[in-house]
């Protein structure tokens, strides 16, 4: 007698790996574990497994069923839960930006506890994590309202003792225990890894595991038994029903072998929580970051060493320095970025989207691979009636007739594909055949023959339909066509019936075969007139039988999806489909739907590959069938480590792991619970076109994010630039420090308007990602081209104006003021497009309206009743013509250095 006992299977990762591979490793020794055990299961007679889970037909006692309870724990597999609010909150303070801001304020406070920067810092650092932390909080509370099952109860036989009669109980799922015997019918989830015991007309969806879309026979069968297949993949044996699955027609009893973290199932989902891996934007935020923290170790010292030097006052110097700290930092940058993610989060919920994680905003923009599931992505899930064909391949209506009169008077429950040719028929067709057949008897299906027939007796139409006496007999069988081919000795021919010699059925079967090979489920049908007309009938009267003709089902694709793949296309992502299903079936469906096929890769055809192997196949593969949970995730994987931005759609419990390694995770409201969790993002409709939408909503996103980045800090970089060289040469501050924190205060309010911007088409029309590389060459190109004109401020302050001196200084750190303010606000609209500002592309109405309101607060505020507090004198109305001639020649010069930039290094934003 052997128990099952709770175990954890040990983590084969070696140490030196990263996180990502040990888990990874992890997922595939669970699974490998336990699908060996499972198939040892299915290999041996119903018996053993009843012996082996110490259990009888009659089901577990009570005290039993309480006893493994309290032993192997709740039936429920390990589930990624929403951290506490307070958590989710902290976490959106945890930004490298955030921390540069936290300690920028920590610093003014300890040198003036009154500075009202400190007030300023905190408050963007607080609305930025509370933005955030709001958002990802009220996503996740709609997620969670998603997720429930069909039905959470089961039918379990208990006893209530040792000699008790068992006892059919509705028992919640969580209290099955390995043991006990279920009864399952058509509609009910599989609670956990059942051995079948017994089986009638069992028909069982396996897609949320296997991503097959139609449904498999299922039987009780040992590996002697006519029909077992001999596998270690526990999803392919016939004689076991998996956690996550469930019943579409038929009945069966089976006995639990394991449940929880043991089953199939759980195997996969324990590896699935914890720490999430890296995304894209994770990264590119980060090296964004540091980037712009290196550019300030560097200004901020070398400003600091200038001012004190040639001041000699090292208290201002460093107050001062502190000052351009803040100044070339993107202190907005965070806020931003959170505004622009919440309002794309916003934006995709009107189309029916729901934004799990704020940063998969960005990473749906920056998309450019597309792993999806072909079922219910690219086809409608649902079988129907492709074709009847006759002997010769050619449609024909008597073979549907004879399969709707198979299909319409079975008394057994219908499967998908009875009801499909039912479906065909319209209702005056069903009732002719009512008026002109009578049912005799049926010949249910059974797994060992695979077919099932039924005998109908022709009516007599006199008045009310009747059967005649002495009437024949019809016997119709349809099944698989190996089964139902071997019982024909004749066919149907174009009306004549012929004998069926050697070179006839060669031909008829390479018919079949020919619809098989282009993904098509085929059936047999066939027909014997009966001589002797009787009441019943059994097997052994199937013989003899007249082929017909062919049945062929698929799973059709969706109308919109060789238009939604199209579309995708055209925004440069390229979409791969990576099933479970087989390679006919998906070849199809992709071909129907205008992809590419090439070669169709198995699943077990990238087990020998290594990482580098697998990378190489994976980009020029565009169709991987047969693929199961482990495998899907390497490609992802294979995929990132060539340098692509990938997301995976997937809806089953075998897509969880490849939708958690994915860049962004995209699953559906319809999907299973593991799914769910797994995913970024959940579409309440699964169509690839609400997708396509989501994508331009995240490049937009993305683009207004990296807008403010580069205008922020290559404006800041020249305002720096700026200050440097004018602390080189002049006798006091350029500017006070209380100055720089005002404009740079009514530089990034006006910059709160970014989210709202409008991105050029031709921006959208291609994935865009994060590239450091590219923001600092932006800086140290664009940013000088202020500095110049600041520089031009300055002599025209010294100059013409004559603030060379102290005792005139508050009129030069005026005058710089309006011209340092007014030129970063307008330069927003010329470095927002690489088009022509206001001819060829113009901003969004809140764009327009804040500038207007920054300029007009940069010239009011020297004449303002805050002057005085702040530093200013009213500036001479001769100042004003040379502010406007200086900012035109910059706009003008920012133009010419905008084209060459472009033509130079091939992008802009």
């Amino acid at each position: 007698m052997t128990m099952l006992t709770p175990r954890t299977p040990a983590k084969l990762a070696p140490p030196g790996r990263s996180r990502r591979e040990r888990k990874a490793a992890e997922l595939e020794s669970r699974t490998r574990l336990v699908g060996e055990r499972l198939a040892g299961i299915s290999a041996a007679p119903g018996v053993r497994a009843l012996q082996s889970v110490d259990a009888s037909l009659g089901g577990l006692t009570r005290a039993e069923a309480a006893l493994r309870l309290e032993r192997h724990g709740p039936n429920v597999v390990a589930q990624e839960r929403a951290p506490r609010w307070y958590v989710q909150l902290a976490k959106a303070f945890r930004n490298p930006f955030i921390a540069v801001l936290i300690l920028l304020a920590a610093v003014m406070y300890w040198q003036d506890p009154a500075d009202p920067g400190v007030v300023i810092l905190s408050v963007m650092v607080g609305i930025s994590g509370l933005l955030r932390f709001w958002q990802e909080f009220r996503s996740g509370r709609a997620a969670d309202a998603l997720a429930q099952l069909v039905t959470t109860t089961c039918a379990v036989r208990r006893r209530a003792g040792s000699g008790g009669v068992p006892t059919t109980l509705e028992l919640p799922m969580d209290q099955v225990v390995p043991g006990d015997v279920v009864e399952l019918a058509a509609g009910d989830l599989i609670p956990a890894d059942l051995r079948l015991l017994t089986a009638k007309d069992l028909m069982i969806s396996q897609a949320a595991l296997s991503g097959e879309s139609l449904p498999v026979a299922k039987a009780d069968t040992r590996v002697q038994d006519l029909g077992q297949q001999v596998t270690t993949d526990p999803v392919e044996a016939d004689n076991l029903a998996l956690m996550g699955t469930s019943v579409t027609s038929g009945t069966a009893t089976g006995v639990v072998v394991a449940t929880g973290s043991d089953t199939w199932f759980g195997s996969m989902a324990g590896s699935l929580v914890g720490e999430r891996p890296q995304t894209n934007f994770d990264t590119g935020v980060r090296r964004v970051s540091f980037l712009l923290i290196r550019f300030m170790l560097v200004m901020v010292p070398v400003v600091f060493m200038i001012n004190g030097l040639t001041k000699g006052d090292w208290d201002e110097a460093f107050l001062f320095g502190i000052a351009v700290a803040v100044g070339l930092t993107p202190e907005m940058l965070p806020m931003v970025v959170s505004a622009n993610l919440a309002r794309g989060a916003v934006a995709l919920a009107e189309r029916k989207v729901v934004v799990k994680r704020l940063n998969a905003i960005q990473n749906l923009g920056a998309m450019d691979v597309l792993c999806t599931d072909k079922t219910g992505t690219l086809t409608e899930d649902r079988i129907v009636l492709d074709r009847y064909l006759d002997v010769h391949g050619n449609e024909d209506g008597e073979v549907l007739e004879y399969g709707y009169l198979n299909a319409h008077f079975q008394t057994g429950l219908r499967n998908l594909m009875d009801q499909a040719v039912i479906d065909r028929v319209n209702e005056a067709e069903e009732v002719v055949v009512d008026a002109r057949f009578s049912m005799v008897d049926e010949i249910p299906f059974d797994f060992a023959r695979r077919r099932m027939s039924v005998v109908l007796a022709r009516n007599t139409l006199v008045g009310v339909a009747r059967r005649a006496e002495n009437a024949e007999h019809v016997m119709i069988t349809k099944g698989a066509v190996e089964e139902v081919l071997a019982l024909c000795t004749h066919m149907t021919d174009r009306g004549e019936r012929v004998e069926l010699t050697e070179q006839l059925r060669w031909h008829v079967t390479r018919i079949a075969e020919d619809n098989n090979r282009r993904g098509l489920r085929v059936l047999a049908v066939a027909t014997r007139t009966v001589d002797t007309p009787r009441d019943t009938y059994c097997v052994a009267d199937e013989d003899g039988l007249t082929l017909v003709g062919f049945l062929a089902f698929l799973d059709p694709p969706k109308a919109d999806a060789a238009r939604a793949l199209e579309a995708l296309a055209d925004k440069g992502i390229a979409v791969k489909v990576v099933t479970g299903d087989n390679e006919l079936v998906a070849a199809r469906v992709c071909a129907d739907v205008g992809i590419d096929v090439g070669t169709v890769v198995l699943g077990s055809g990238t087990d020998a590959l290594d990482d580098t192997e697998l990378r190489a196949l994976a980009a020029r593969t565009t169709v991987f069938a047969k693929v199961n949970p482990v495998q899907k995730a390497r490609i992802v994987r294979a995929l990132q480590a060539d340098g692509h931005t990938v997301g995976f759609l997937g809806d089953g419990i075998n897509d969880a792991a490849a939708l958690r390694d994915a860049d962004v995770g995209i699953s559906v409201d319809t999907a299973v619970d593991i799914a769910k969790e797994s995913a970024d993002i959940i579409l309440l409709e699964k169509d690839l076109t609400v997708l396509e939408q989501g994508v331009l909503q995240g490049r937009t996103t993305f683009g207004n994010t990296i807008k403010y980045i580069k205008m922020t800090a290559s404006s800041n970089f020249g305002n720096v630039f700026s200050v440097l060289v004018a602390s080189a040469f002049i006798p006091f501050q350029p500017m006070l420090a209380i100055m720089l924190l005002v404009q740079n205060l009514v530089y990034d309010i006006a910059q709160l308007a970014t989210p709202w911007d409008r991105m050029d088409e031709e921006y959208l029309r291609r994935p865009r990602n994060w590239d450091a590389k590219g923001i600092g060459r932006f800086m140290v190109t664009i940013g000088p081209i202020s500095s110049i004109f600041d520089i031009a401020m300055f002599l025209i302050m010294w100059h013409v104006f004559a603030a060379d001196s102290e005792a005139s200084q508050s009129l030069f750190q005026s005058g710089w003021f309006v011209e340092g303010l007014l030129s970063q606000t307008l330069i927003v609209h010329m470095i927002r497009t690489r088009k022509i500002p206001f001819i060829q592309s113009r901003a969004s109405w809140p764009v327009m309206v804040m500038t207007v309101l920054a300029v007009l607060t940069g010239l009011w505020l020297p004449f303002s009743p805050l002057a005085p507090s702040l530093g200013f004198v009213a500036l001479p109305a001769g100042y004003f013509p040379w502010l406007i001639g200086v900012l035109l020649v910059y706009c003008t010069l920012t133009q010419l250095v905008k084209t060459w930039y472009i033509r130079r290094f091939g992008t802009w934003l």
